[in-house]
């Protein structure tokens, strides 16, 4: 009670929208609307694969149904359209949704807005659809209904409920009731209109409280009953045990990391989206709760290793309830917030890909992922103008600066081999933080000074000089070619650079003063060079050199070369020494 009565007050664990890392029994955070049943298919997912993997005969470890509630609201996101087309097409029988249809959204009726026949669209997405029309009063209707769609194991079910907004209310019907608290007068007579006391506040009848006690017990009962039935588990199946506990405590196998690749100067020049594929080729044998997917960009992204199964309902003959590859369709904030439900579940390590521009599309799912701190790997592709001919439409410019500014979020841009092994062990580990990995389409060089020891500082100097006049700190794709430029300075007007590295900013600032200040020191100028947006960098160098205008369609070294206008130097050895100077 002592909660209820602090509900929305800061420092208490009932906030405004639930938050799963501040109310213990929340199992995801959502609050903007559409991502609760976007988290529900990941959820049900998530129990339909861990069945697949874990269950035995007699050991129904993983048998649970997911139930979700939506509105209105959450009805006309995009976010839940993505997901429950998804839910459709992989015939998630253990997702029950019960969709409030009371009528009102904040602007008043939802007639103004919204009048689309939402229990045909569910059918037509591959859903059981049931109708209660008395929500307010047939209790006994949706306890049926329920039964009747756990009845339906080849289908999600949806349960639309007709009720009324603020029933009792004076307001009821209306959106004055929606997110504010009633006047003294309206609380009254609600009270006495269901047989409570008007004068008493927070008080909860005897029954109530006994009714879950009684639940509790239940629970409890049913917890130590799975725990018993987990430890005969371990008499029977020793190595998925082991397995499935060490899962549930978030731990990665022991010395996993040996199979990450490691890279010398000499190999040869490879996209980092590739040198991706190449980790992931190694780590998905070692590590089996990590499982990979795509927004339908498999062959661009380069995120699906050469055995992968997919994740697909057995009766479509195109993969397996256990298969650990997702093909999410063009759905990317579909894909995400499934991931945070995935996560959330604590079986699964979900990393899935599309192009770095195309992560904005689902930034309110990676804004959650944050929020939550939920270990999700966003393996984003195709990274700046680099990828070339898609033109403007398709290469970032302002996405890095924006998902830099996320609390709680690494954003990876690795330069070459040893720097994408090191983004990979800092997202695998990351119990509590999500990760975006920026990689390139076009190849980089392997770097002289790079190891996956100094990437994992966040920053490390990549080319040391003495007596050096300047620090050129860049990231990605941009870092070989500072260091063509670091060497066109020394030869033509004997200026002596440093060149630093800084694949993460968020694992940088996390290094103690002393080292930041070995890799960026003070006392001589400083230059950044970033092929996107120069906003952030300011707090690393003096000055900055990058892109603040779109990009341009053309072949990739073409559109690096040109120069548009005096404010956008071009990006290669030449003009770069030109801003250094």
């Amino acid at each position: 009670m002592d909660d209820m009565k602090a509900f929305r007050k800061l420092g208490s664990i009932t906030p405004g929208h639930p938050e799963s890392h501040d109310t213990p029994g929340v199992e995801v955070t959502t609050g903007p609307l559409g991502q609760g049943i976007a988290n529900a298919v990941g959820l049900a997912v998530a129990q339909a694969h861990s069945a697949a993997v874990f269950n035995r005969p007699g050991y129904n470890l993983f048998d649970n149904y997911t139930y979700c509630i939506f509105g209105d609201g959450c009805a006309m996101e995009g976010v839940a359209s993505e997901a429950a087309s998804a839910a459709g097409h992989l015939k998630l029988g253990n997702l029950i949704c019960l969709y409030d249809d009371n009528h009102v959204s904040i602007d008043g009726d939802i007639k103004c807005a919204f009048t689309e026949d939402v229990c045909a669209r569910f059918e037509s997405y591959g859903w059981h659809v049931q109708h209660v029309k008395d929500g307010n009063h047939d209790l006994e209707g949706i306890e049926a209904a329920i039964r009747k769609a756990k009845e339906v194991t080849d289908k999600p079910s949806m349960i639309k409920i007709t009720t009324t907004i603020g029933f009792g209310s004076l307001l009821q019907g209306t959106g004055g009731v929606h997110g504010n608290p009633l006047k003294a007068d309206d609380t009254k007579q609600l009270k006495q209109a269901f047989g409570f006391n008007p004068e008493e506040t927070f008080v909860v009848p005897q029954e109530v409280y006994d009714l879950y006690h009684r639940r509790s017990a239940e629970g409890a009962a049913k917890e130590q009953e799975w725990n018993d039935l987990f430890a005969k588990y371990a008499q029977e199946y020793p190595k998925e045990h082991a397995d499935l506990k060490r899962r549930l405590s978030g731990e990665l196998p022991e010395g996993w990391e040996k199979c990450l690749p490691v890279y010398s100067p000499s190999d040869p020049a490879i996209a980092s989206r590739k040198l991706s594929e190449a980790v992931i080729e190694k780590i998905y044998d070692v590590i089996p709760e990590f499982v990979c997917g795509s927004a339908d960009l498999t062959g661009s992204n380069n995120t699906r290793w050469k055995k992968a199964v997919d994740f697909q309902p057995p009766c479509l003959g195109i993969g397996e309830w256990s298969g650990r590859y997702f093909r999410y369709g063009v759905r990317e904030h579909g894909m995400a917030a499934m991931m945070n439900g995935m996560a959330a579940y604590g079986t699964m390590l979900p990393a899935a890909g599309t192009f770095l521009n195309f992560v904005s599309y689902a930034a309110g799912a990676v804004r959650l992922s944050a929020l939550s701190g939920v270990r999700v790997i966003y393996i984003a592709t195709h990274d700046s103008i680099g990828l070339g001919e898609d033109g403007p439409t398709h290469q970032p410019i302002e996405t890095l600066a924006h998902f830099r500014a996320l609390p709680n979020l690494m954003v990876w841009r690795p330069a070459d081999g040893n720097e994408t092994s090191a983004a990979y062990y800092s997202a695998l580990t990351a119990k509590s933080t999500p990760s975006i990995l920026a990689l390139t389409r076009q190849n980089l060089p392997q770097l002289e000074g790079s190891t996956i020891q100094k990437a994992l500082k966040g920053g490390y100097v990549a080319v040391e000089a003495e007596n050096a006049n300047i620090t050129i700190v860049s990231t990605g794709s941009e870092v070989g070619i500072c260091i063509d430029a670091a060497k066109f300075l020394k030869e033509k007007h004997n200026i002596v650079a440093r060149i630093v590295s800084m694949p993460c900013f968020e694992v940088f600032d996390t290094q103690d003063k002393e080292y930041r200040l070995s890799v960026i020191p003070d006392g001589i100028p400083s230059l950044s060079v970033e092929v996107m947006s120069t906003l952030g960098w300011e707090r690393y160098s003096h000055e900055q050199f990058g892109l603040n205008r779109f990009g341009a369609s053309g072949p990739y070294k073409d559109v690096y070369a040109v120069r548009f206008n005096p404010c956008w130097s071009s990006f290669h050895p030449s003009p770069c020494t030109n801003n250094f100077l």
